[in-house]
């Protein structure tokens, strides 16, 4: 994409801020120009999907992802691909991760907590049921919609470098450490079901708890409680929670509980409703076309960029905000498990991006700057790596701005350290409401 202001249009979609990227897509905003409805885009790199042999798995993929329409699960709409990309249109839900809900008011009741598990094991059963294996569940793909409904996101296309082996079994370690089982850190093949199934596990735990069943701050240590299922529940489970949890951290994959004997428990059918949805005739028109492109490249798209200030528009604020609550737009506060942080600021973007410059190189990190982004590397390699930053400026009304801090790569934790770090050299670039300045004041 061309360096400058403006905006960029692939089809009928204007592109917006990127909400999320990995080492093989991004995850961009964007708009229905036609119907004016929200999306969001996941863009994968066409180079690194021939590089690394993908082709077949991502349409296998793509294709049972488009034909699933499951109320816990976020809608594939459509497949599009440019000449080096290929792009995903995905449903836009606007109430955030579930795990902001715990960052904010703390655990949950068992009931609540029960309710979203259901819902959990819903998606990922009806998943499975079609042959499809998410391999990476965790925090941040649990969002919530609107009505606060649990919405699975990245179902079938989390672990796109993985194989299935001669042996019928998956290969190659993903996901983050606390939330995988044991045969999937020990690379031996494991089965997609029974991993996905711990993951669950591990999340009705955190639901409940408040906290991690498996945490160390060295990775060999965790790994040995992980193998060991060396965890304890705190005492305010019920009796048949913890028994149902025990069952489903079984390190042993032959031996754990299985989805279908789940669902019989007498704990997960309290107050069970299962999921009504119709299902309906798809079109996969788009799907072949977008990997017999890859051949011939006769049905792409052009991605065209339009020259003009790159605002962001209301829309985006108005979906950016949960609930139309403009105080969580500008949140400061770091949550328990978020990967990325927002502040306003009435400071031009130049001077903004050389004070987060300025702050961030005593803590070790190198910047690349361009345009109104500011990429940071940390020189260090902490518990997943080297940590990367991305730090975006955008324009919400005249002279105000909305900056925005976003983990590209490393480790959560060790993101929050760093933002907790520089957070007192930026007490001048943050702006406060009247309101919230007062509340300072009054502390």
């Amino acid at each position: 994409m061309s360096g400058g202001g403006g905006r960029t249009r692939v089809g009928r979609y204007e592109l917006g801020r990127t909400l999320g990227e990995g080492t093989f897509a991004k995850v961009k905003f964007a708009r229905n120009v036609e119907t004016g409805e929200n999306t969001a885009i996941k863009i994968l790199d066409k180079d690194k999907i021939l590089k690394h042999k993908m082709v077949g798995q991502i349409k296998r993929e793509i294709t049972t992802m488009k034909l699933i329409r499951h109320p816990n699960i976020i809608r594939m709409y459509e497949v599009m691909a440019s000449k080096t990309k290929i792009y995903i249109v995905l449903e836009f839900v606007t109430g955030g991760e579930l795990f902001d809900k715990i960052s904010c008011h703390g655990r949950l009741k068992e009931d609540e907590a029960r309710k979203y598990f259901q819902q959990l094991i819903n998606a990922v059963d009806y998943c499975h049921s079609r042959g499809v294996f998410h391999r990476d569940l965790k925090p941040e793909n649990l969002l919530l919609d609107a009505s606060g409904a649990l919405k699975v996101s990245d179902f079938g296309l989390s672990a796109l470098p993985q194989q299935v082996h001669e042996d019928g079994l998956l290969h190659t370690t993903c996901g983050t450490p606390n939330y995988v089982a044991p045969e999937v850190i020990n690379n031996k093949g494991y089965d997609g079901a029974k991993a996905d199934l711990w993951s669950c596990g591990v999340i009705l735990f955190v639901l409940m708890a408040g906290y991690l069943p498996f945490e160390d701050s060295n990775l060999m240590s965790l790994y040995k409680k992980i193998f060991k299922a060396d965890f304890s529940c705190p005492p305010w489970f019920s009796t048949s929670a913890k028994k149902l949890i025990k069952r489903i951290l079984d390190p042993n994959p032959q031996t754990r509980i299985t989805i279908a004997e789940v669902i019989q428990t007498d704990w997960f059918k309290k107050g069970y409703q299962p999921p009504s949805f119709e299902t309906s005739d798809v079109n996969l028109d788009d799907v072949q076309d977008v990997f017999n492109g890859l051949e011939d490249p006769g049905n792409l798209i052009i991605e065209r960029r339009e020259e003009r200030p790159n605002l962001m528009n209301a829309f985006e604020l108005i979906a950016t905000s949960q609930g139309l609550n403009l105080g969580t737009l500008f949140e400061k506060e770091m949550g328990l498990v978020k990967r990325e942080t927002r502040f306003a600021s009435k400071l031009p973007p130049g001077e903004i991006l050389s004070k987060i410059e300025q702050a961030a190189t005593p803590l070790g990190f190198t910047a690349v700057k361009r345009n109104h982004k500011l990429k940071l590397h940390g020189e260090k390699s902490g518990r997943k790596g080297h940590l990367d930053i991305s730090t975006e400026v955008l324009e919400v009304a005249p002279s105000l701005y909305m900056v925005e801090l976003r983990k590209s790569k490393g480790d959560t934790l060790e993101f929050h350290k760093f933002y907790n770090n520089i957070s007192t050299g930026l007490k001048d670039v943050v702006w406060q409401s009247q309101e919230e300045a007062s509340k300072a004041g009054e502390s």
